[in-house]
């Protein structure tokens, strides 16, 4: 009985819900006993808590110290079906006007299942050098899972340097992509009647202030140029974006407490500090007198690799690409750079359709993703 096909196992994955809520440990398992056998190591990174794990898969002979070979990566987690628009359910695999469509098909189940057919199919005493394959958890909400696999799993040093990150590019091969950064300013009050505003201090209006000022640091930072901006065609700046303010429990008591949560987008070559410490003197005057704080959430890593690299010259000629792509939205090569991983990001479907009811991803793009992998593998792995 040979193994699943592409699409069976694009269905068996889109029926994981491994929405950001919950664990992804029963995919992770179903891949793991997929593709166990002898020659393929594989090592489970557990979070804390026990109801999630990265999963880095070994093909092929041990990996030696000029760490060649392959390693094709993504995440398992998907953003939340809720809500309408839905004309079928997000959670099982439909096909419709040539697409599969399902929560996860572009973002990114699609690159998912080609890479876990691909392992499927190796004879590991037929490469020369390994194929890895790696599934980290929460990307979705921060590219948590690449994190821990950086900084506290064993295996970020050993599996091959070369990867592709699978994303929703439509096919393009990306060589850069900008972080983002969440920051989150609490504003501290003093409750009271609102008939009686003098007995109380609002938390909101000095917030408010500072949400002025914040729109103002945007536009600074809009106007600028920095080095490495001319890659990204549209938006050549480190956007700021602030998402969520929350602050008072009724019209009637004056808010003790309010919150704002704003994000930012660093360039390639920027790091994270500096960006904050310009947020955090564009606050500071609004709220002098004011008791309050100012923390980084979470930070995903800007990603650029080589236009030279070796792996984005030759996907590039593979997928028929002529220069160079950014994005401006953030994934796990960000951390996975940083550990000296060489990165490009690619991909079928189209970022333009994840996130949304009905995304879909277009099957004769899933199968040239295939065949461009096939060729990949023989190159980096058995060539």
């Amino acid at each position: 009985m040979g193994r699943p096909t592409d699409r069976e196992i694009l269905a068996r994955l889109v029926a994981f819900e491994t929405v950001s809520d919950r664990s992804n440990l029963p995919l992770v398992d179903w891949v793991a006993d997929l593709l166990d056998r002898p020659g393929v190591r594989i090592a489970r990174q557990p979070t804390d808590d026990g109801k999630k794990a990265n999963l880095a898969i070994e093909i092929g002979p041990e990996p030696g110290p000029d760490r060649s070979g392959l390693t094709l990566c993504g995440h398992s987690d998907v953003v939340p079906a809720r809500g309408s628009g839905w004309e079928s359910d997000p959670f099982a695999l439909a096909e419709r006007d040539g697409a599969w469509i399902a929560r996860g098909a572009a973002d990114m189940k699609g690159f998912l299942a080609l890479a876990i057919g691909r392992a499927a199919d190796l004879d590991p005493e037929r490469l020369v050098r390994p194929l890895a394959l790696l599934i980290t958890h929460d990307e979705e909400v921060g590219t948590i899972g690449a994190r821990r696999f950086v900084e506290e799993g064993e295996e970020p040093g050993r599996l091959p340097r070369r990867t592709i990150v699978g994303e929703p590019t439509s096919l393009e091969v990306v060589r850069a992509h900008k972080g983002h950064a969440r920051v989150r300013i609490e504003v501290e009050g003093e409750s009271a009647h609102s008939a009686y505003p003098h007995l109380g201090r609002s938390a909101i209006e000095p917030a408010a202030r500072a949400i002025v000022a914040l729109s103002e640091l945007r536009d600074e930072l809009a106007a600028a140029r920095p080095p490495g901006g001319g890659v990204f065609e549209t938006v050549p700046f480190v956007p700021l974006n602030v998402g969520r303010v929350r602050g008072g429990v009724a019209d009637n008591v004056v808010p003790d407490r309010c919150v704002v949560e704003l994000g930012f987008r660093p360039l390639p070559g920027m790091e994270a500090r500096p960006l904050i410490e310009r947020i955090r003197d564009a606050v500071a005057a609004p709220l002098t007198g004011v008791e309050w704080s100012l923390e980084l959430v979470n930070e995903s890593p800007p990603m650029e690799t080589g236009a030279d690299a070796d792996l984005h010259r030759w996907l590039c000629q593979a997928s028929g690409q002529e220069g160079s792509r950014a994005v401006s939205f953030a994934t796990d090569a960000g951390w996975l750079s940083r550990a000296g991983f060489a990165c490009v990001v690619w991909g079928p479907g189209s970022i333009e359709v994840a996130h949304k009811p009905n995304e879909f991803l277009p099957i004769d793009e899933f199968r040239r993703a295939g065949e461009v992998l096939d060729r990949a593998i023989e190159r980096w792995c058995r060539a």
